[in-house]
């Protein structure tokens, strides 16, 4: 087992209750740093409001989450850790290169940093191949190169943790691949950490470490050619029937746990990312931007974000370009995590 220094992604005894329902059961697991962790499982089995936890937007939460040596949801995080979600949040009516340009204002604001922000956009343009649509309106490209788009927002910065939510769901093989790419280059050359969610097994193989989880639990951690060793299986899908049906077989002879948790005292919750303080809001999910939680609407704000959901994110509406004001948030998203994860009504911000 890796100790605290050694991983990106620290998780004991998470745990996310909604109404009635555990979405999170107690789960542990950690991520390797520089490495691609695959989180996989069905629709429905609490990934997006895993992520949305090691992002710092999900409420009612408990139990041990570090992220970069840092309890998650903490404002220190939120310059470090890009976040794309499944629907891209980017706005329509203005171009690629101003959509770039106007989030980079809002992570480095002011005339001073005004050369360190054209360097990133240019260089985050770049990393998604995209450079020659740069002038070409986002609601004319198509559905893959507006994915690419949201990507390059949340490579702004150069952050040292990327989460993705199903990036390359209903995108054709050649995108796939290409993105995959992508993946492994920032892996590789920067040393980025990603963790990337899917239900589709076999993406399993392109990620050096996997998550296995269904109905809110961990149910393996290991590399593709170990879970494969040691399951007797030939792919990782068959590796994840088996043990489906293991744990299946498991839970019909072990009494159901107490459907409610303990009762906390308010402000507690895993190292601040409990129903209030540091971590989150007192919604299920807070509006948040490719950075994290949303800053208050003007632009220059200095607050930087940790997610890429304007909570549009992780499907945009329509943004203002006239002289002087400021573009229209996207809308909310729909998340994989239906209807069980459908999270509650929340704030509105641009990023």
């Amino acid at each position: 087992m890796m100790n605290s220094s050694d991983v990106a992604i620290l998780a004991r005894g998470l745990t996310v209750v909604r109404g009635d329902r555990t979405v999170l059961k107690g789960i542990d697991f950690t991520v390797p740093p520089g490495r691609i962790t695959g989180l996989l499982g069905p629709s429905g089995c609490g990934k997006s409001t895993l992520m949305r936890a090691v992002v710092g937007t999900q409420a009612k939460v408990t139990g041990t989450l570090d992220i970069l040596g840092t309890p998650a949801g903490h404002a220190a995080l939120r310059s470090r850790i890009g976040y794309v979600t499944q629907a891209p949040s980017i706005y329509d009516d203005l171009t690629v290169q101003q959509n770039l340009d106007y989030f980079a204002s809002v992570l480095r604001p002011g005339r001073g940093n005004r050369g360190i922000r054209q360097d990133h956009v240019t260089r985050a343009i770049a990393d998604v191949d995209l450079t020659s649509h740069a002038d070409s309106l986002a609601g004319r490209l198509s559905g893959g190169q507006r994915s690419r788009v949201s990507l390059a927002v949340a490579l702004l910065g150069t952050p040292e943790l990327l989460v993705l939510d199903e990036p390359t769901v209903g995108l054709d093989p050649v995108l796939r691949r290409d993105l995959w790419a992508l993946f492994h280059h920032l892996a590789a050359a920067r040393g980025t950490t990603i963790l990337v969610s899917s239900h589709v097994m076999d993406e399993a193989e392109r990620c050096h470490r996997l998550l296995l989880m269904r109905a809110g639990e961990v149910i393996a951690e290991d590399t593709p050619s170990d879970l494969r060793f040691r399951t007797g299986t030939d792919t990782v899908e068959a590796a994840f029937l088996h043990l489906v049906d293991k744990a299946t077989a498991r839970s019909a002879q072990t009494p159901p746990p107490h459907p409610h948790p303990e009762p906390q005292a308010p402000g507690t919750g895993a190292h601040g990312i409990g129903t209030s303080g540091t971590g989150t809001d007192s919604t299920e999910n807070r509006g948040t931007t490719p950075h994290g939680p949303t800053p208050e609407p003007d632009p220059q704000a200095t607050t930087r974000t940790a997610a890429q959901t304007a909570q549009p994110v992780s499907s945009p509406a329509s943004a203002s370009t006239t002289p002087g004001t400021e573009p229209t948030a996207p809308s909310t998203p729909h998340l994989d995590e239906q209807p069980d994860e459908q999270p509650e009504p929340a704030q509105e911000n641009a990023r």
